[in-house]
């Protein structure tokens, strides 16, 4: 996408970043700021929210975002993605979960569970992963999912959309990106089935329709539903940018109030690809361009803005309907406020000299965790330090997610 400046003055960000979207459903967002999923980890361990949890979300509504989203939300403790993931079912906290919703949703914003499923790469010291496709690879091991288990699927998330309905949540968002169990589905890497649920687009693509089917007849037609999806998995073999363009064909079929457009997978071994994100800038912006000739469902844009002029270019130039960042909101929970302010002011990201396999991840993480215990001026781990951290919290909650799920997890 070729980039024009807009030149930026107070009528540019109120017509830009703060003019209000509404979506499909009738629901109108406040202003274009989106707080991206991110895995905070602040379960209690039992799949139950708390209230660090609370504070988190409140530091992001406080700081004046029209949307924030909690990144990995389970229907089922059976295939967590971590053992602080919150899990939606019958056995949930209600009252935990109301006080997430509510304070999550201060000043205007929306907050809304990002629904999933880990599938292949659920957390194994409490899972025994499942996908759409047997796998045994040296560093990748998961049974094949059968059809029941698949036809199973559409309600489990319809369950979880609804209990987050009844406990104040402003919307859901539908994870099929990044790797997880429904963006298995649309991968060849991972899906190598042969039957309805696998081989052509439209077969990858047909249980997250029958999942976006029992959602919206779940929770009926003026609550908003999202969904989060790959342009690329940036892995060869994986899912590409003419797959996914494809599939953003099929959405604007469906009921879906908004389209999260992202990247990339991990799968072990597999080398990338051709399709990749766009230099330093914003990663997905040509892809979303692109897309957005093909439906009128809103889309947006997650991964790379990291200065105010991009997210108001990315808007004005129509590549996108709103801009949705993580790391800089972590950095600083009030940027929304601060880009929709005559004086601005762009997140300073930190730089690290090494960068040991999840080690950025865990310092985030740790980084979400001082901010929902108000103590982020404190905050000074170095990645050693938050992964050492982040490992042996998730090693004690392992101990916790059985005591409260131990039958299940004997079952696996």
């Amino acid at each position: 996408m070729k980039q024009t400046m807009t030149k930026l003055n107070p009528s540019n960000l109120a017509e830009t970043l703060g003019k209000p979207l509404e979506l499909p459903c009738g629901v109108v967002l406040k202003n274009r700021m989106v707080k991206a999923a991110m895995s905070d980890s602040l379960g209690d361990g039992c799949g139950n929210a708390t209230d660090a949890q609370s504070r988190l979300y409140e530091h992001w509504a406080q700081g004046g975002v029209a949307l924030s989203l909690i990144g990995e939300v389970q229907g089922t403790p059976h295939y967590p993605e971590k053992p602080g993931n919150l899990v939606l079912n019958p056995n949930s906290d209600i009252e935990a979960l109301q006080d997430l919703a509510r304070r999550g949703s201060i000043n205007g914003a929306h907050l809304w569970p990002q629904l999933g499923h880990a599938g292949a790469l659920s957390y194994l010291p409490v899972s025994k992963p499942k996908g759409p496709s047997a796998l045994d690879l040296a560093e990748l091991q998961c049974e094949g999912m059968s059809i029941e288990d698949i036809e199973a699927l559409p309600a489990m998330y319809a369950n979880a959309a609804l209990i987050a309905k009844e406990a104040g949540f402003g919307g859901v968002q539908i994870h099929a990106g990044h790797g997880f169990l429904l963006s298995q589905f649309l991968s060849p890497l991972f899906n190598r089935r042969t039957d309805g649920y696998g081989g052509s687009v439209e077969g990858r693509f047909r249980v997250v329709h029958e999942v976006i089917e029992a959602v919206r007849e779940a929770v009926g037609d003026a609550f908003p539903i999202g969904i989060k999806i790959n342009s690329t998995d940036q892995l060869e073999g994986g899912l590409t940018e003419a797959d996914a363009m494809k599939m953003i064909g099929i959405l604007d079929q469906t009921s879906i109030d908004l389209i999260d457009i992202s990247g990339g997978t991990y799968f072990p071994g597999a080398p990338a690809s051709s399709d990749s994100s766009s230099g330093s800038g914003p990663y997905f912006i040509e892809f979303a361009q692109r897309a957005k000739q093909i439906t009128g469902i809103p889309i947006i844009a997650t991964g790379g803005f990291k200065t105010r002029q991009q997210a108001i270019d990315a808007i004005a130039n129509g590549a996108v309907d709103m801009v949705s960042i993580g790391r800089g909101m972590a950095v600083n929970p009030s940027l929304a406020n601060d880009w929709l302010s005559a004086e601005g002011g762009d997140p300073k990201l930190p730089r690290f000299a090494i960068n040991p396999p999840g080690g950025v991840t865990a310092w985030y993480s740790m980084r979400l965790t001082a901010l929902a215990e108000d103590n982020e001026d404190a905050f000074d781990l170095d990645l050693k330090s938050a992964m050492s951290i982040y490992d042996a919290r998730d090693e004690a909650r392992c101990a916790e997610w059985r005591q409260a799920f131990g039958r299940i997890v004997k079952e696996l």
